[in-house]
């Protein structure tokens, strides 16, 4: 994506399932553990640079001994801040007694960090400020063991105000309307109330308050907390949480739209958003790598034992399309895949584009998170050009030469490297004249490679948001090197209607497929729609949410893909520009090719996994008709 887009946050969660000592043993190190959880987080930066945090659980911890360590951070590179500041505890221990290092007893009890439950979490910021309290893991602490709570997710959930009022009418009082706080607290209030029905239940029988304890630490049942607090929940989540007395979850929507994967073995238990983080911190086989089933936890006893337990049941799988085409990293060997598919089947739509001329036509990519849905329309490409080669040599060979050979053998794409990432706009630059010139050269190009006025430039990008820096940087950079043509291509459907669940997508104005809509609409005198639409929108607030409806589809129903498609070019194409300009756009029903297994694709469709999206995207279209620039959720 040529416009940086904020997303999905990630989380990295470990139990080690033997004794610290066993892993002295047999890794050399008391701190397997965390440096194993460094590597997670370390793997999966690309998800959260606001901000990241670690909580750590000892096990079996006599009373008055600290068991809980947390930390966090919000600084530049904040992963490497935080394992800075735990790797500081043990500076002076390897210094003066390095034997010390090797004794797991001592270290559990002398040293914070040091246990056998740990969780990490990066975090992206999508509206939230970017303050040390908004890095999760949240903590709700308490004296009883059994009733502390360490919890971090990758989530967004579209009813807060419902579930705030839900908190009110329990008799809780959160300190902030957010949605972190609210499923901390909404778990935490029935975590005490598991704690506090086993409490009386085992007082009847008689038993001292200290053999109570344990007894609810051993028959706390994870899977019920978790089914009466998601109950309501509407949104998009993966959630990591640790009991103070060690039981651990990960848990998953029952969409699945946000990812989550796990893997264990009689060593250990692992859970992080990104299935190849897993692979690399851990060498572990692809093929041993689950997904947790939406609408399911795991769970982690405090004894070690791991199920997958269904808290809520399951609706149709709708796993977020987008993390496939942009945001997880490519070295998932499906996504991979998915990434190339998507570039393969671009290649007729570009053919006919380019009127099938090769010869004259370079072909590059923007972002380098475009870089492998190229490489799959070069495969497409050379595909193409391998049959029509075998339909020319039947057709001549009854009259091939040596020439005829030659020039039929040198047809192959042209590809080149153009468009390069080369500066950040400092924030020194407030004026809008200056700061325009500098995102103008946040890319520079590679000159002398188009022939000049005779050749098209065929440019892949993952997805297209805004457009603004198509037309403020890329396209002017690349129209100095003189192209007849330039072809900027999408691996993505237009992105048409606001996200909810984690990505920073809120705003109807900020799409530049929604502002071509807009644009077509007053420019054929149909802006009565534009009001239509607005009514039933503010309409629709009145009603269940589960009877509300998408009526902002019906501002793009009058349009064919393709004259939408032709209005951005007109607003993305920087006056001035010499060469002719198109956009093309991945199709629906290609994506849905490419992704079989990835059916959320609310961006481009309008088809939202729960029934909060009908509302929010309803909201979103009332805010930009009323000129309010705030989130719609």
């Amino acid at each position: 994506m040529s416009e940086q887009i904020k997303h999905e946050c990630g989380i990295a969660f470990i139990r080690l399932r033997k004794p610290l000592s066993y892993y002295q043993e047999k890794y050399g190190t008391v701190l397997y553990g965390l440096n194993k959880l460094y590597l997670l987080m370390e793997k999966q930066h690309n998800r959260g640079q606001d901000g990241a945090g670690i909580a750590t659980i000892k096990l079996n911890m006599k009373p008055g001994s600290r068991y809980i360590s947390r930390y966090r951070s919000k600084a530049k590179n904040a992963v490497s801040d935080i394992f800075e500041y735990v790797q500081n505890k043990f500076v002076p221990i390897q210094e003066n007694s390095p034997e010390l290092m090797k004794d797991a007893e001592w270290l559990k009890n002398n040293v914070s960090f040091v246990g056998e439950v740990l969780l990490g979490h990066l975090r992206y910021g999508t509206h939230g400020k970017n303050s040390i309290e908004n890095c999760h893991p949240f903590l709700r602490q308490n004296n009883w063991m059994t009733r502390n709570l360490v919890l971090a997710g990758n989530f967004n959930m579209t009813n807060v105000d419902e579930l705030l009022e839900q908190l009110y009418e329990l008799g809780q009082h959160p300190k902030e309307k957010a949605d972190t706080v609210t499923v901390l607290e909404k778990i935490g209030h029935f975590l005490d109330d598991e704690n506090q029905q086993l409490f009386d239940s085992f007082k009847q029988e008689g038993i001292t308050n200290v053999e109570i304890t344990e007894k609810i630490s051993t028959h706390l049942n994870i899977q019920k907390i978790l089914k009466r607090s998601a109950k309501d929940w509407d949104g998009g989540y993966a959630i990591s949480g640790i009991v103070g007395n060690g039981d651990a979850f990960v848990m998953r929507d029952p969409a699945g739209i946000r990812p989550a994967f796990y893997y264990y073995d009689d060593e250990i238990v692992i859970a992080a958003s990104e299935r190849p983080a897993i692979q690399t911190a851990f060498n572990i086989q692809f093929n041993q790598i689950k997904e947790i089933k939406p609408g399911h936890a795991l769970i982690i006893k405090k004894d070690g034992h791991v199920s997958e337990e269904m808290y809520r049941e399951p609706d149709e799988k709708r796993a977020c399309s987008f993390e496939r085409i942009y945001f997880s990293r490519g070295s998932d060997a499906d996504i991979y895949k998915e990434r190339k598919r998507l570039g393969q089947l671009l290649c007729s739509q570009i053919l006919e584009k380019i009127n099938y001329d090769i010869k004259n036509t370079v072909f590059s990519f923007i972002p380098n998170t475009a870089e492998v849905s190229f490489y799959g329309l070069v495969e497409g490409l050379n595909h193409h050009i391998t049959e029509q080669l075998r339909k020319q040599l039947n057709a001549n060979k009854e009259s091939l030469t040596e020439d005829l050979i030659t020039e039929l053998l040198s047809v192959r794409p042209r590809i080149e490297k153009l468009a390069i990432k080369d500066v950040k706009l400092r924030t020194f630059i407030t004026q809008d004249a200056d700061r325009q010139d500098m995102v103008a050269h946040v890319y520079d190009t590679t000159y002398g490679i188009i022939n000049n006025y005779e050749d098209t430039l065929v440019a892949v990008d993952d997805s297209i948001v805004r457009g603004t820096t198509l037309k403020q940087s890329i396209i002017k950079i690349i129209d100095r090197l003189h192209p007849k043509k330039i072809i900027i291509v999408s691996s993505a459907p237009q992105i048409r209607y606001p996200d909810c669940y984690g990505i920073d997508m809120s705003r109807m104005g900020e799409f530049v497929a929604f502002e071509a809509a807009i644009q077509l609409l007053k420019e054929r005198g149909m802006e009565s729609l534009i009001e239509d639409v607005y009514q039933k929108c503010k309409a629709s607030l009145s009603l269940p949410k589960t009877e509300m409806i998408n009526h902002v589809k019906e501002i793009y129903e009058p349009f064919t893909d393709e004259e939408i498609s032709a209005q951005i070019t007109k607003i993305i194409t920087p006056a001035g520009t010499n060469a002719e300009v198109e956009v093309i756009y991945q199709t629906l029903d290609n994506l849905h090719i490419a992704c079989p297994d990835h059916s959320g694709d609310w961006y481009f469709s309008g088809n939202y996994p729960t029934p909060g999206g009908n509302k929010v995207v309803n909201k979103a279209f009332i805010n930009w008709k009323e000129g309010n620039n705030q989130r719609a959720y």
